[in-house]
C-alpha cells in the first residue's frame, strides 16, 4: 500500500509540473490613485477584492469536466477544491468588511456587503464602465484574479495527495492567515546566497529600515558559508534577523525518505551557530510536506510555515517590477499575512525598495519576525479548516 501510495503521490507531482497554470502578473501603474492614505489602500483593496470574488463567482459555474479543461489536469479532487472555495469567500467577507469601513472618506468601490450572500451578489453584479476612472484597471485585473485563482484552484485540485500552501494539514500549520488586518510580514527564502549576494544585501537592507524578516536557510548552504568563512561572520550576517530552516537541500520533503534527517540536521545547524537568529520554523520547500508529519514536527518543537503572499521572483518569467506589482496585488487582495521573497533571486533588491515606498503612507503593519501565533489549543492535529482526506 505504501508504495502504491507513494507512486500515486509521485504521478499528482509529475501531472503539476507539466501543466503548471500560467503566473499572474498585474501592472500596478494602471491603478489611477497613489496609495497615500489608508483610506486609499482601502479603496484599491475593495476594487481587487470585487474582481476576484468575480472570476471566483464565474468559475463555480463550470462543472467538473470544465475544472479540468481550464486547470489542464486529467483529474480534479472536488471535495478539496470545495473546501478551498468556502474559504476563499470566507476570507473575502471579512477583508471586504474590514476594507468599507472607510467609505465615509472614499466611496469608490463601496457596496453594501453584510453577509455572504450579498457578496455573492456584488460579485455577480460587478462591472467597471468603459468611462470610470479606473476603466484602465478593469481589464488587466480581470486577467490577473482570473490567473491567479486558476493558481489556487490549481493546486486545490491537487490536495492533499499533492501538498501545497494552499491549504493546512492540521491546526499547527500557519499560512498567514491568521495575522491581524493589514498586518503581513517580510521571509526569504531558499537561502543563504553565496558570500555578498542576496542574502546579504536583503539582511543590510532591512536593518537600514529598521525592520526585521526571517530568512529561511538550506542546511548544505549554511554549512557552506560557514566553512568558507566563520560561525561570526554568519551571526553579522543575521543580526537583528530570525533564521528559520527549509530543510537540508531544496526538495520536496513528502516523498524523500530523509525527509526527518534533513529537518533535524539542519535545525541543530542553526541553532549551533545562530542561536540568538533562530525561530523554530519549518518552510517546506514548494510547500510539500508529509499529511503524517504533525506529531514529528510538535515532537522536535517546530511549526510547519507555510505563506499566502507569493512574489514568484524565483520564476524566470517574471521581472523585479513584476513580482513586486505582484505582491502588491495580493496584498490589497488579502489585507494581511505571510509574503515571501527568494534571497537566492536577485529581482527581491529591486523589487522590494519600491514595495515599501509604494506602501510607506499605507499605514501598514510590518510585523516583528518574533511574533509567531501561538498553535491554537486543545486542537490536537486536526485542521480548523473543513477536513480533507489524507494523501500521502
Amino acid at each position: 500500500m505504501r508504495i502504491v501510495l507513494a507512486v500515486c503521490a509521485c504521478l499528482f507531482w509529475a501531472q503539476a509540473q507539466a501543466a503548471a497554470p500560467v503566473i499572474a502578473t498585474m501592472d500596478r501603474s494602471v491603478w489611477p490613485e497613489r496609495l497615500e492614505t489608508s483610506a486609499l489602500f482601502d479603496v484599491a483593496s475593495r476594487a481587487e477584492i470585487l474582481a476576484f470574488a468575480h472570476q471566483l463567482l464565474l468559475s463555480e459555474k463550470l462543472d467538473e469536466e470544465g475544472l479540468k479543461q481550464r486547470l489542464g489536469l486529467r483529474y480534479v479532487n472536488v471535495s478539496s477544491l470545495n473546501v478551498v472555495r468556502h474559504r476563499l469567500w470566507s476570507r473575502l467577507l471579512e477583508n471586504y468588511q474590514s476594507a468599507q469601513k472607510s467609505c465615509e472618506e472614499d466611496a469608490n468601490f463601496c457596496v453594501l456587503v453584510e453577509d455572504m450572500d450579498q457578496l455573492r451578489q456584488r460579485a455577480e453584479e460587478y462591472q467597471v464602465s468603459n468611462d470610470s476612472f479606473y476603466a484602465a484597471w478593469a481589464k488587466p485585473s480581470a486577467v490577473f484574479h482570473q490567473r491567479y485563482l486558476n493558481e489556487l484552484l490549481f493546486m486545490a485540485a491537487l490536495f492533499p495527495q499533492t501538498s501545497s500552501e494552499i491549504e493546512r494539514y492540521n491546526s499547527d500549520e500557519m499560512s498567514g492567515d491568521e495575522m491581524p488586518d493589514r498586518t503581513f510580514m517580510l521571509n526569504f527564502a531558499g537561502g543563504p546566497s553565496a558570500a555578498d549576494g542576496g542574502t546579504d544585501w536583503l539582511a543590510d537592507f532591512m536593518r537600514q529600515q529598521k525592520m526585521n524578516a526571517t530568512f529561511f536557510v538550506l542546511g548544505k548552504s549554511l554549512q557552506d558559508r560557514l566553512e568558507g568563512s566563520s560561525a561570526s561572520s554568519l551571526q553579522a550576517l543575521y543580526r537583528q534577523q530570525c533564521v528559520g530552516i527549509q530543510g537540508w537541500e531544496y526538495r520536496s520533503h513528502s516523498q524523500w525518505l530523509d525527509w526527518q534527517d534533513s529537518v533535524q540536521r539542519s535545525s541543530e545547524l542553526v541553532q549551533r551557530i545562530l542561536p540568538d537568529n533562530f525561530v523554530p520554523l519549518f518552510r517546506p520547500p514548494y510547500g510539500h510536506r508529509r499529511a503524517d508529519s504533525g506529531d514529528y514536527f510538535r515532537s522536535q518543537h517546530l511549526r510547519v510555515s507555510l505563506w499566502n503572499i507569493d512574489a514568484q521572483d524565483a520564476a524566470g518569467r517574471l521581472t523585479a517590477e513584476q513580482s513586486g506589482d505582484r505582491v502588491l496585488t495580493l496584498m490589497l487582495l488579502w489585507r494581511r499575512g505571510t509574503v515571501v521573497f527568494h534571497d537566492t533571486a536577485n529581482k527581491a533588491q529591486s523589487a522590494l525598495p519600491l514595495l515599501l515606498a509604494n506602501t510607506a503612507q499605507s499605514e501598514l503593519i510590518w510585523d516583528d519576525c518574533r511574533n509567531i501565533s501561538e498553535a491554537p489549543e486543545n486542537e490536537g492535529l486536526e485542521s480548523s479548516e473543513e477536513a480533507l482526506p489524507e494523501g500521502e
